[in-house]
């Protein structure tokens, strides 16, 4: 796929279209529910509280994470979930420009301070790579193995 140039937009969950929320939606159950076949409550009361990060191509949903404020996942920390890239988006660098953003909007929303993250564990290297440690034993989560990464507060030059 060529390179795509997204338009990143973040909206608190009472400002989100409904056009926007059913695009949401239909990404997640797109990707964690048909494609990785995981039978999970996607709809866990978290999303009225978070603020929801997309990138945008045209008016299609290309990338989307949902940032949750301390508090609600972690008691200690705000947290970035629900990291999604569309399948015929993949492969061209929209992962880490999507976490890369999330990382700045959840600082600019929460204040800096640790985030952390239940990741699947075999994307552990791409995490890494963004500032995240591993901070749990392997787990369960949807039949998918899954670690905790936290991201502590990185001194900025």
């Amino acid at each position: 796929m060529e390179e795509a140039t997204l338009t990143w937009k973040t909206k608190s969950f009472d400002t989100l279209s409904l056009d926007e929320l059913y695009k949401i939606l239909q990404l997640r159950q797109a990707v964690f529910i048909l494609e990785q076949a995981c039978v999970y409550s996607d709809l866990d009361n978290k999303d009225q509280k978070s603020f929801h990060l997309m990138g945008w191509q045209g008016n299609t949903l290309a990338a989307y994470t949902r940032l949750i404020p301390p508090g609600i996942s972690y008691a200690d920390a705000a947290s970035i979930g629900r990291v999604i890239v569309a399948g015929n988006f993949r492969g061209s660098g929209i992962g880490e420009e999507l976490m890369l953003r999330s990382i700045d909007e959840t600082e600019a929303l929460f204040g800096r301070g640790t985030i952390k993250i239940g990741a699947q564990q075999h994307l552990r290297g791409f995490y890494n790579r963004l500032g995240f440690e591993q901070s749990s034993d392997p787990y369960m989560d949807a039949g998918i193995l899954h670690i905790e990464m936290t991201r502590p507060l990185a001194e900025r030059g």
